[in-house]
């Protein structure tokens, strides 16, 4: 009997999920690691900790199901994207990832505006210019780190970088490439114009592949980590916000993933390349063959609500929600921008910071935490908006951890006047990544098939509140007023 193994190398752990060849997920394991910010607007994580958690991982799957290691046959990743680890020729990280979370790189994003501009950019890439995504950090590499630059022989993303470990084959799949500022969204390849714009050795990029081809298979270091055998298969893989979208059944035109995790992407699959003119969502290909997924790549949004559950409270995220049921809807006036990282809706500004607004004397804590989830509301608000103005957007599907509270998903349903059903695969992120390494071991005839088979939805659908209608829409006018006026101030 074949079995499949598919990790996720996410924010701030690794999860495997092991299906059988039905597609059912018959055991799952995590492992956690830890961020780093050394500096302001930094994000550093060590990538022995990715070596380390998918090794945990995936020993803990097979541990769970008892079953013999050459059982496994096929492993598939989904990784953060827009991160980079520089590798020597051995695929030795040379410092630590510099992840998608890091916004260091405000010069770099300067020098590109000037070599070709971001007009430019967007029409040949479908991406804002953006510190977030991998070529300003590359650039960086290069201009403040040079030693590391000329050593590396290879800058892959954080997917790229397990993929050369787990095969000693350095290839990442085109929805990763699609996210550097590098890769041409139309003719679907790195562009050499794009690469001598930004100043960057093409022999230092990885090789591209589909998502659903065999990289290799896993080297004897990397299988006796993973306590599985040599002849595992590993496939290209994929991005996790694109893996999300698989194993959320993200595939065919019109249904809309809803991501909400530490950041919160945003997007619809498409059959061809279309472009926002408001640049409030991205293009970029997709884990499809030949597909490609309109998305905002992730405000930080459940990560909002965990800081001020630690940072201010003091208390667990559990908590955090149970008092933001006690407030009411509009937060009684509260407001929060949701940018503590920079914002991506409803505007790409780096410099914008989180602001709460309307404070006074009666509010508590209650207030602030509904205020954060509204603020978080409203940003994806921006966001639908944008997909159903361009005709992409028939109906929402959320997955996530925070996708387990009903009074957000509520307040999103209202806003954006449609239901939303939750997606109840077991760690879907994960699951979709076992939906590329179980079409790749032949256990499904596509990935449509696939998805079809593995993606189960909660038959409970959210519905709007129109009770709430009109405070959350006076709520929202109020977020949008005050955007603007913090935006004019940076």
């Amino acid at each position: 009997m074949s079995y499949v193994i598919g990790c996720d190398l996410g924010s701030q752990s690794a999860k495997a999920v092991l299906m059988a060849p039905d597609g059912t997920i018959v055991a799952t394991h995590s492992s956690s690691y830890a961020m780093h910010h050394p500096h302001s607007g930094w994000a550093d994580q060590d990538p022995a900790d990715y070596r380390s958690a998918l090794a945990e991982s995936v020993r803990g799957v097979v541990a769970q199901a008892g079953i013999q290691p050459s059982a496994v046959t096929h492993l598939a990743l989904s990784s953060q994207v827009d991160g980079v680890v520089p590798i020597d020729r051995a695929y030795n990280p040379l410092r630590p990832a510099i992840i998608w979370l890091d916004r260091r790189a405000v010069d770099q994003v300067a020098q590109l505006e000037r070599a070709i501009g971001a007009d430019a950019l967007f029409k040949r890439t479908g991406l804002n210019l953006d510190a977030s995504h991998t070529a300003p950090k590359c650039m960086w590499l290069r201009d403040e780190e040079p030693d590391v630059y000329r050593a590396a022989e290879w800058l892959p993303s954080v997917g790229g970088y397990a993929l050369a470990w787990l095969t000693g084959r350095v290839i990442q799949d085109h929805a990763n490439s699609s996210s550097t500022l590098l890769y041409d969204v139309t003719t679907r390849s790195w562009s050499n114009d794009l690469i001598e714009a930004a100043g960057l050795d093409r022999a230092k990029l990885p090789e591209i592949g589909e998502a659903v081809d065999p990289a290799g298979t896993l080297t004897a270091e990397a299988a006796s980590a993973l306590g599985l055998t040599t002849g595992c298969v590993v496939v290209v893989s994929t991005g996790d916000d694109h893996a999300s979208c698989l194993g959320a059944g993200g595939v065919r035109p019109g249904v809309v993933i809803d991501i909400i995790g530490t950041a919160e992407p945003v997007g619809v699959a498409s059959s061809e390349p279309v472009f926002d003119d408001t640049r409030v969502v991205e293009t970029h290909a997709h884990a499809t063959p030949g597909g490609y997924l309109i998305e905002n790549p992730g405000f930080v949004s459940g990560g909002n609500t965990l800081w001020f559950a630690k940072n201010l409270l003091g208390v667990s995220q559990e908590e955090f929600f149970r008092l933001a049921a006690q407030s009411v809807p509009g937060a009684n006036g509260v407001r929060f921008i949701p940018a503590l990282s920079g914002s991506m809706a409803p505007r790409w500004n780096d410099r914008v910071r989180g602001v709460f607004s309307g404070l006074a004397m009666n509010h508590d804590a209650s207030d602030l935490a509904r205020a954060i989830l509204e603020g978080n509301a409203f940003a994806f608000r921006d966001i639908y908006d944008r997909l159903s103005a361009m005709g992409l957007a028939s109906s929402v599907r959320s997955v996530g951890g925070g996708a387990r509270s009903t009074l957000w998903l509520t307040a999103k349903a209202t806003l954006c006047r449609t239901p939303i059903q939750r997606v109840t695969t077991a760690e879907t992120s994960a699951a979709g990544a076992a939906i590329l390494a179980a079409v790749a071991a032949g256990l499904f005839s596509g990935l449509t098939k696939a998805v079809d088979s593995v993606v189960a939805l909660d038959p409970t659908v959210i519905e709007p509140d129109e009770s709430a209608t009109a405070a959350y829409d006076d709520a929202y006018h109020d977020y949008r007023a005050l955007f603007d006026a913090v935006e004019q101030q940076v």
